[in-house]
């Protein structure tokens, strides 16, 4: 009797270490994939939160110049309605070589003219292309690396892949997270101050998010 009995708990015990070792295992590699977010987040919310004090002046850098006449062509005035589209290629290749700026994505086309935004991470740009006689102008302002990482925290004009990278980086977090609190529930009974911890750390925001902000 006493052999069989000792079977469900020995079956018991090597569950717990299974899971343990488990949650131990995705516990740290979940940190591993995060930790480099997390740094840059955490930096950020510190520079995002005092963004007044720390922006740094804006530089322009204004550029001209003349599309060629074979390209000229492309993107000569019609009787077409105004539409969104990108560049020919060609054209948005001499564009890049010419002003230092990128030539692809939608541009608006109107009777007259061409206007390509460029709007970027820690800054701005455009190109203006006349479509009768190729004048070509184009600007593009940089306000910093500050501002560069604040854009990366919001995801603002960052493109694609930085928005699935935001998206992998979350689930990372919430796995941390989760397993986290998962092992602090398995260590608690040797640790008497872990839900005290964990209850002002949901406390504290909301007292301060109730009393303070209206």
């Amino acid at each position: 009797m006493h052999g069989t009995a000792r079977i469900p708990s020995q079956k018991k015990k090597s569950a717990k270490a299974f899971w343990l070792k488990q949650l131990h295992t995705w516990h740290w590699v979940s940190s591993a994939i995060s930790l480099i977010g997390l740094l840059l987040f955490a930096f950020t919310g510190i520079t995002l939160n005092h963004a007044a004090d720390i922006e740094g002046s804006p530089q322009t850098v204004e550029k001209a110049a003349t599309l060629p006449a074979n390209l000229r062509a492309q993107i000569a005035p019609d009787d077409q309605p105004d539409a969104k589209k990108p560049l020919p290629a060609p054209v948005a290749a001499w564009i890049e070589q010419a002003v230092g700026q990128r030539g692809t994505g939608e541009a608006e086309w109107s009777a007259d003219e061409i206007y390509l935004a460029l709007p970027r991470p820690g800054g701005d740009g455009w190109v203006s292309i006349d479509r009768t006689d190729g004048t070509v102008t184009s600007e593009a302002t940089s306000r910093g690396w500050i501002s560069y990482l604040n854009d990366l925290h919001k995801g603002r004009n960052a493109g694609t892949v930085w928005k699935w990278f935001i998206d992998i980086f979350s689930v990372a977090c919430f796995l941390f997270a989760l397993t986290g609190l998962v092992l602090l529930q398995l260590h608690a009974k040797k640790r008497p101050s872990t839900w005290p911890l964990v209850a002002a750390g949901l406390a504290l925001p909301a007292i301060l998010a109730i009393i303070f902000i209206h």
